[in-house]
């Protein structure tokens, strides 16, 4: 099992040098909801905490904060959260699909990255 600190990272008030890069983990889409064409992605970062907190003086901040920046199917643009919940999409047609999530800092540059690709069944 996991400590808090191995799990959450650094207490927000102890300064933190050299941090470990920032990752993001992500599961495959919920299959349960894929049915309807809900698409529900869990994910979590490490190293970095999920915040609504930019610009460039964020940088600065230990332990490191930023976003996510989500694009699906290739879209030439995306959108950011910063809640740290669940990644959920509706409407999705039957068929292929793929999701995009970079990790990014407070500046919107990207950190890390994961791809999921599913299939969304005929209804």
């Amino acid at each position: 099992m996991l400590s808090v600190q191995e799990a959450r990272g650094t207490a927000g008030i102890q300064p933190v040098k050299d941090e470990p890069p920032a990752k993001i983990h992500v599961d495959p889409p919920l299959a349960d909801q894929l049915r309807g064409g809900r698409v529900v992605i869990p994910y979590y970062a490490e190293n970095l905490r999920i915040v609504p907190v930019y610009g460039p003086a964020a940088l600065e901040i230990t332990p490191r904060v930023g976003h996510i920046h989500v694009t699906v199917d290739d879209a030439p643009w995306h959108w950011l959260d910063s809640s740290g919940e669940p990644v959920i999409l509706n409407g999705f047609p039957p068929g292929p699909h793929k999701v995009l999530i970079q990790l990014v800092n407070a500046i919107h540059v990207p950190l890390d990255q994961a791809v999921v690709e599913f299939t969304v069944p005929a209804r």
